[in-house]
């Protein structure tokens, strides 16, 4: 018996190519919005995710790369950019659950066990990410949990830009 062609060995490098493109363009669109997001608390949860989609994009360029592929030069198209907080919330909340829908099929195809954990795994971390901009939306603050000693509201909001002397 011989595996359906969506689970062929040589079916496994275009996803991981794939999967990389569309996770690339997420973390250029968090990036973007996290320059947005001013209230300090939904600000670290960007660095958070951010952080965590580098992490991320290292595990798939890794296995690119073993598999015999070459990472590409993605054209990174424009996405959906937000205008307020509030907007970058509900584009991510959406495009989180998209991606969810889009891949999980697919993963749960996939013949290679490890490459299938790798990505089931970053599935999670997007349904994570996907609670987050809930929470925000929601009008949550505690989003990375709450503070010990810090009564009411937390307050304060990030800097448009860095610093720079």
């Amino acid at each position: 018996m011989t595996a359906p062609a969506s689970q062929a060995p040589t079916a496994t490098l275009p996803l991981l190519l794939e999967f990389y493109s569309e996770k690339l363009a997420e973390l250029t669109r968090h990036q973007g919005h996290a320059t947005i997001v001013r209230q300090y608390d939904a600000n670290n949860t960007y660095q958070y995710i951010i952080n965590r989609e580098d992490v991320q994009l290292s595990w798939l360029s890794t296995a690119i790369t073993d598999a015999g592929g070459t990472l590409p030069e993605v054209p990174l198209s424009p996405t959906r950019g937000a205008k307020s907080a509030r907007e970058a919330f509900d584009i991510d909340q959406q495009e989180a659950g998209a991606f969810i829908d889009r891949w999980r099929p697919r993963v749960e195809a996939m013949a290679n066990a490890r490459h299938r954990g790798m990505l089931r795994i970053i599935l999670g971390e997007v349904r994570e990410q996907q609670r987050f901009f809930d929470q925000a939306l929601a009008g949550r603050t505690d989003l990375l949990g709450r503070r010990a000693g810090v009564d009411g509201e937390a307050i304060g909001e990030v800097l448009p830009a860095r610093w720079i002397e």
